[in-house]
């Protein structure tokens, strides 16, 4: 060992092996046409591909923020449940596998529950997060919707689902399957309280999810290409064998047929649910933007309507006839 193998050599390759260290996830790749997209450009158009349209996966807490007004909202507190009841384990404990999807995550579980306001009009959102499990109907979930529901009564608020799961969890057995009659009647507490209640079903939409608190909004709206269904088409494929329609349990597919009323890109979302929420209430029409200018024309008239009426003139004597 010498000067030239402890310091040169070391020296020299650092130099021309010098690389720039460079994020891995600037460039995210569309699913459906394989465009390369830049992350901000991607992120400033709510994950939706700005070649073909694709919505891409979006996360809860990203899409209450581009939904409430200012990005600002409160975020309601939901009851914690028993953590692994069953004692379940497959090939990993379930508490491990809830540390996990914490971790990757960053959300407590599969559903996040905000108020705020939507073009000034308030309003109650749940949101499920696919990331955490694949957006899986657990004990938390049920009582986040009835947190949603109880917080919507007492404000006299309306209530709005964005929903995206794998359908109820397994690993909490029976108790998952519960849920589904207790969100139901968390609607119901919405809808006797004349509150509108409105589903927007995002990609995928499955299992005892759309078996229950998913198909029972007074509204029923849709993102483009969302996969919507109960057991999935490779399933009824296998088991019908026969080869299912075009587009089948796509949200295009199921508005034609009766079972949803709009399919509403992501980016027009915001003011689609303003617009149904002031009508279902009531309220009048929200103005988007500033208010605009009263036309030119229409100042003389104002101003004309605005000042006093004056008082009439006196009529004038008729003069004395001459004798």
């Amino acid at each position: 060992m010498n000067w030239i193998t402890n310091y040169v050599r070391p020296t020299l390759n650092s130099l021309f092996s010098r690389r720039t260290d460079v994020p891995e996830n600037l460039w995210s790749k569309c699913d459906e046409c394989g465009t390369m997209l830049f992350h901000r450009e991607l992120e400033e158009n709510l994950n939706v591909c700005t070649h073909c349209g694709h919505h891409m996966a979006i996360t809860a807490r990203a899409r209450l923020t581009a939904l409430f007004d200012g990005g600002q909202f409160a975020e309601l507190k939901v009851p914690e449940p028993l953590v692994d009841p069953l004692h379940f384990r497959d090939q990993k404990k379930y508490t491990d596998r809830l540390k996990a999807a914490q971790k990757s995550s960053g959300e407590k579980d599969a559903m996040l529950v905000a108020e705020g306001e939507i073009f000034e009009t308030p309003a109650i959102v749940a949101c499920q997060e696919f990331k955490f499990m694949a957006g899986s109907m657990g004990m938390y979930v049920g009582n986040a919707l009835i947190a949603a529901a109880q917080r919507a009564v007492e404000t006299k608020r309306p209530l709005v689902v964005f929903t995206a799961a794998g359908g109820a969890r397994m690993q909490e057995g029976i108790l998952s399957l519960m849920q589904m009659p207790r969100s139901t009647v968390a609607v119901d507490m919405v809808k006797e309280a004349g509150l509108p209640y409105i589903v927007v079903l995002t990609n995928p939409t499955t299992g005892g999810v759309t078996a229950s608190y998913a198909m029972l909004g007074d509204v029923q709206i849709a993102e483009p290409n969302a996969l919507i269904c109960f057991a999935g088409p490779r399933v009824i494929e296998q088991t019908i064998r026969e080869k299912l329609p075009e587009g089948f349990q796509r949200a295009e597919y199921l508005l034609d047929h009766g079972m949803l009323d709009r399919v509403t890109p992501r980016g027009k979302m915001k003011e689609e649910l303003a617009t149904i929420i002031r009508m279902l209430m009531g309220l009048p029409q929200h103005v988007v933007g500033p208010v605009p200018a009263p036309a030119p024309a229409e100042a003389p008239a104002a101003e004309a309507a605005a000042k006093p009426a004056e008082k009439p003139a006196k009529a004038a004597k008729p003069a004395p006839e001459k004798k």
